[in-house]
């Protein structure tokens, strides 16, 4: 088999593909057909490096793609959404039902004041509310800024405040493995710091009264009932955004990636259907959550936009039983499944018997996100859940790339597939391997992964900072979207993604900044410095490590008496998925005579590789009290 001049190898290519390649503009053009326009562009891309305008001058909205074309017709009382809770609750709603509550929510905002171009934060678990709040936004032309409920106050509140949001959509209370988590206290704390935030609607559940602050705090149901069943969508350009989503950064703050209208919608649309080749009769079960992009390409807006049934749990997946995955697809129909290697590689440890006891036969695709898949996980995942007869759509994108880039494309062609690989670019999608200087690597050389062209899914910028954008994406390798992850290429083109190039860890599918971490850690008074790493970890993909030098008045406080306060600490301003693994304390840091701490060296001591020359660094001694450290570690040393 010849290797290609790209990575999409020419003998694989579908013919599709190659129409993609050879005329973009022209194939997007078709592709944007899927939706329902109100007016036609003008003008497919608008590229002016590094900002891209796509189908300009046209006109749509995203929520009556998604709902109201599908109850003119037989999918009126189609089931669109199938939810279910921990205690083994179920909702259904159906397109007109769906169509219904999304209207009158919308006209909920709207007689709070909620105009277009106008933020509204959501924070919420895996509810059926949650989407309608999104889609209601949408109706209206409000910016949604879903954040994921596992998140603390601060960083809730850092949200909020950076995107001006003026609504906050919650709940009083998230279940998770049998318990009650108090939403509305962290709400509470958080509004107390956001100055743009005029109301706070609750959705009601359990029995406990609920506690309103006057003139600020409403009642989902309340406000419901007096609303309007009927809201025109309102008009929106191609390039209006559509929401924000904030994604950890390498530097202190996250970014708001910002998405418009048209081309996130079309590349939502297409790459749901290249992928799954989606048929009416699907049961379409995405597990992420709704505050990552997953959830909102591939739980709210692909397969909406496609009249697809979905499927939302709300709990975790192997509670209150190992099988508890396995009883819902059973008990639904599922005939897609769309998971995370952290969850398959979790499920793999129970062993096979809670698989086997349950029938998984219409179970027709499987798919896994967030991180690269090991081999071991893939093959039990095929041969154990699938039964040998589903292929893997291994998709690998990212926040700021709205859909998938590189997957096998299940819904065109059928591409042999190999263990651990997300197989080749996507339609539309000209990827490459590059050095440094931006120079294509040869085969089975590590590289830096990048886009070379644009493409409808990509972000807008980001909120409120055209230059981080640049610097972010278009200016680590001129001329070319980078997407920070390394990646190669295997003598027959197929593609292998390593990780992050950045600093950026990705802890169970959930991607959190380094410096973010750090930042935090040093604004507790008791730190001076602090350096954040990963470490591999075979159930969560990465955990964070991280090592302290403790300012001088608490270098003498017992130590495990310091780490639970730390950890505390960072419970309280990031959220329990930020929590380090484990917590070294240090007298000095590795680092060069310029100051900068060698977080290289940190990460080959904590993963046992060698170190190499460490004749760089201003105090070689620092190095020889880490492996001390590590040595002594009963956490490393299990």
């Amino acid at each position: 088999m010849k290797t290609g001049d790209k990575y999409i190898l020419l003998e694989k290519m579908s013919p599709l593909q190659k129409e993609a390649l050879e005329d973009p503009e022209k194939f997007w053009g078709e592709q944007a057909k899927c939706l329902d326009w109100e007016k036609t562009w003008s003008k497919v891309l608008d590229w002016d490096y590094p900002n891209a305008e796509w189908f300009v001058g046209g006109k749509l909205n995203a929520c009556y793609n998604c709902v109201d074309r599908h109850i003119k017709g037989n999918r009126r009382n189609k089931a669109a959404i199938i939810w279910e809770g921990e205690d083994g609750s179920c909702e259904v709603l159906t397109y007109y039902e769906l169509y219904r509550q999304v209207n009158m929510f919308a006209n909920v905002l709207q007689n709070l004041g909620v105009e277009k171009g106008d933020v509204v934060a959501i924070y919420m678990p895996m509810m059926t509310e949650a989407v309608v709040a999104m889609l209601a936004c949408a109706r209206i032309g409000a910016i949604h800024n879903t954040v994921f409920s596992g998140f603390s106050s601060e960083a809730l509140s850092e949200r909020i405040n950076n995107s001006k949001a003026k609504v906050l959509v919650s709940t009083n209370t998230l279940y998770r493995r049998g318990k009650k988590i108090d939403l509305k206290g962290i709400v509470d704390k958080s509004a107390l710091n956001c100055n743009s935030l005029n109301n706070v609607i609750y959705v009601p559940r359990g029995d406990e009264d609920i506690k309103l602050s006057f003139g600020r705090d409403y009642l989902w149901d309340e406000l419901m009932a007096g609303a309007r069943s009927r809201v025109e969508p309102e008009i929106m350009d191609s390039n209006d955004p559509l929401f924000i989503l904030y994604t950890s950064g390498t530097t202190g703050s996250p970014k708001g990636v910002v998405h418009a209208t048209g081309g996130y919608l079309t590349y939502a649309t297409k790459t749901m259907d290249w992928t799954w080749g989606i048929e009416d009769t699907d049961v379409f079960w995405c597990t992420a959550d709704i505050g990552w992009i997953t959830g909102h390409s591939y739980v709210v807006y692909g397969p909406l936009s496609l009249g697809s049934t979905i499927v939302i749990y709300e709990g975790a997946i192997d509670y209150p039983e190992p099988d508890r995955l396995w009883k819902i697809i059973e008990k639904h129909g599922v005939t897609i499944l769309y998971t995370a290697p952290t969850a398959i590689r979790m499920l793999m440890k129970y062993g096979e018997k809670w698989v086997k006891n349950h029938d998984l036969s219409t179970l027709r695709l499987l798919g896994t996100v967030g991180e690269p898949i090991n081999p071991r996980a893939w093959k039990w995942y095929y041969s154990v859940v699938g039964d040998k007869n589903c292929p893997i759509c291994d998709c690998y994108w990212q926040t700021e790339t709205g859909g998938h880039v590189i997957y096998p494309p299940n819904g065109i062609q059928t591409v042999p597939l190999k263990p651990g690989s997300a197989s080749f670019a996507g339609v539309g999608i000209e990827a490459d391997i590059v050095d440094k200087d931006g120079k294509s690597v040869p085969p089975n050389t590590k590289g830096n992964l990048i886009i070379k062209k644009p493409w409808p899914g990509m972000l807008k910028g980001l909120w409120n900072d055209p230059e981080r954008y640049k610097a972010s994406y278009w200016n680590k390798i001129p001329g070319v979207f980078a997407t920070s992850d390394y990646a190669t290429k295997d003598d027959d083109g197929y593609i292998w993604i390593l990780g992050r190039a950045d600093e950026v860890l990705n802890v169970a599918g959930h991607r959190i900044g380094t410096a973010e971490l750090e930042h935090e850690l040093v604004s507790n008074p008791m730190v001076a410095e602090s350096a954040v790493i990963g470490k591999p970890d075979e159930v969560k993909g990465e955990v964070p490590v991280a090592f302290v030098t403790l300012n001088p008045e608490y270098v003498g406080r017992p130590k495990e008496e310091l780490k639970k306060e730390l950890i505390q600490y960072i419970r309280d301003t990031m959220g329990p998925i930020a929590i380090p693994s484990i917590i070294f304390f240090v007298s000095k840091m590795p680092k060069t005579r310029s100051g900068k701490i060698m977080r290289r060296i940190l990460k080959k001591l904590v993963v046992g590789e060698e170190i190499g020359d460490i004749s760089t660094l201003e105090d070689t001694t620092s190095v020889d009290e880490i492996k001390q450290q590590l040595k002594g570690s009963k956490t490393f040393n299990k």
